[in-house]
């Protein structure tokens, strides 16, 4: 591992630390901070549903399908040259962004935030694990989980602070703020560091994995638009299959790959990142749906709506860092992830309850197993993904976490929000409106608003029909996993017995795979994160 600096005076570890810190705020509170603004945003730009929805999943999409490449091209030419290009690109992408007049740029510019963000977010963590020392690489990355944790709720409640006072344009000059001081902080205090023996750039791999992605988001995402059983939506996540098929037979042949395929053959490795996935495909696809349903159902203004989800935050902190710990040590993650997913599940079926005449309580009465449930299946499940492979590995572990959280964010996105919009306009009928009206009343609940109180009282009946109908499979999705992921793990009695067998099997399985297979993210030793 190469390094500008000795592992020498804490003082320089001191000044890197925040530096990555802000970096990594920078661009973690960008995948939730848009939220608050998407009732203003649909109002100035007049977009649909289904716009709104590729506004805020563009981001998350791009950022998960980059990441294990932009991981690879942080190790191999500098993790500090990445973090400078990640944010001046995030920066820039930004700044367009806020001048945008739109959807479509609006769009297209949030997915060149993505592109930025996949280049700054594993640099942050390979910056740690590269210039700190043994003895304190444990507590700086155990900062930065808190930080990657905590910067959501941030960009939650620093941008419905500022749709208090302005437009939602000042979301994406926050950012612009954000990376211009990230930017001059990491040119002052942060080494260069690198893997001179890192392998080449898996770009096809990369490529194989953004057009699959993006097929199947794309598919879904468009569904309402096309019908779920049109030719055009079944061909289209056909083909997101194949070429998502295509990736792991092309991974398979590589001898250094971006993601080794046979990993999953280890059951914890598999459950963990399972877990994820889903865990925050419920999370995002939440958090897309509440904010909205606060604003235009009930009324709130986008800071009372962020601050309606504070409850959730304080359930989870204290549960990820303490209680899950603890339970695990005791009950092992078996039994703890799965709680946490029936918790989650719980939490969104008492969602699927909320209408437009439901009091906050019975948010509070969900945000609370939401948070919990979050917090006990979320620690667990990323230190089986870690712990699962051995410390020369522990690269592709750091990178399957990030991986399964945006990937399921993307997904949560893309797939309760189509949910919603087909439920609701199934459910509209705008009788008595002339065509170009009623299709606008189709769009979206912030159109149907300024089309006479009739409609708009009849739109926002039909969007919490909607609200129910996504929270609903959200609560089926996460009881099935969590039956899946107890399904992976073996029985406690039984592991017990065959601890020694388990050991030797998943110890062949490792090394049968390619000598220096590290995800395209070099050998990072990675300490669990919350």
């Amino acid at each position: 591992m190469k390094t500008t600096i000795p592992e020498g005076p804490g003082t320089v570890h001191r000044a890197v630390l925040p530096a990555v810190m802000l970096s990594l705020a920078t661009v973690v509170s960008a995948v939730a901070s848009l939220n608050t603004a998407v009732p203003s945003i649909a109002r100035d730009t007049r977009a649909g549903l289904t716009e709104l929805a590729w506004i805020i999943d563009a981001y998350a999409l791009v950022f998960a399908a980059l990441l294990l490449l932009g991981g690879a091209i942080g190790d191999r030419y500098g993790r500090r040259r990445a973090l400078t290009a990640g944010l001046v690109i995030f920066g820039a992408g930004s700044a367009a962004a806020a001048l945008a007049g739109d959807p479509n740029w609006l769009i297209a510019m949030r997915g060149v935030l993505g592109a930025g963000a996949a280049l700054v977010m594993p640099a942050t963590l390979s910056t740690i694990t590269a210039t700190f020392p043994e003895a304190q690489r444990t507590r700086a990355v155990g900062a930065w989980a808190g930080v990657a944790g905590a910067s959501a709720i941030f960009g939650l409640l620093v941008s419905g602070g500022l749709l208090e006072v302005w437009s939602w344009r000042s979301v994406f000059w926050m950012n612009v703020v954000l990376a211009v001081v990230a930017l001059v902080v990491t040119l002052a205090v942060v080494p260069e560091s690198a893997d001179p023996d890192a392998p080449r750039l898996d770009v096809t791999g990369a490529a194989i994995t953004v057009a699959g992605l993006g097929a199947g988001v794309y598919s879904i995402i468009e569904a309402p638009n096309e019908g779920w059983g049109s030719a055009r939506t079944l061909l289209g996540l056909a083909a997101a299959l194949v070429i998502l098929a295509g990736f792991v037979v092309w991974e398979l042949k590589r001898p250094n790959p971006l993601l080794d395929p046979r990993l999953f053959r280890i059951r914890a490795f598999s459950a963990g990142a399972f877990s994820l996935t889903l865990q925050f495909f419920a999370f995002f696809g939440f958090v897309f749906i509440v904010l909205q349903y606060l604003q235009l159902v009930k009324g709130d203004s986008a800071l009372v709506g962020a601050l309606s989800l504070v409850p959730m935050a304080l359930a989870m902190m204290p549960t990820a860092r303490v209680i899950a710990p603890r339970l695990t040590a005791k009950l092992g993650p078996r039994r703890v992830i799965t709680a946490g997913l029936l918790l989650v599940s719980v939490a969104m079926l008492v969602f699927s309850l909320l209408d437009e005449g439901s009091s906050y309580w019975l948010l509070l009465a969900g945000l609370i197993p939401l948070g919990s449930g979050m917090g006990l299946a979320m620690t667990p499940a990323t230190a089986s993904v870690t712990d699962a492979l051995p410390p020369e590995k522990q690269g592709v572990g750091s990178a399957m976490n990030d991986l399964a959280r945006e990937l399921g964010g993307a997904l949560g996105i893309a797939v309760l929000g189509s949910l919603l919009q087909s439920v609701y306009r199934a459910n509209l009928d705008p009788a008595g409106l002339p065509g170009p009206a009623a299709q606008q009343a189709r769009e979206s609940l912030a159109a149907a608003a300024r089309l006479g109180p009739e409609v708009a009282e009849q739109a926002r009946t039909a969007f919490g029909d909607g609200v129910q109908a996504a929270f609903l499979t959200a609560s089926i999705a996460l009881a099935v996993t969590a039956v899946a992921v107890a399904a992976l793990y073996r029985a406690p009695r039984r592991a017990a017995a065959d601890s020694a067998p388990a050991a030797a099997d998943q110890a062949d399985k490792l090394n049968a795979l390619p000598e220096g297979s590290t995800g395209g993210r070099g050998e990072i030793r990675y300490t669990r994160q919350v």
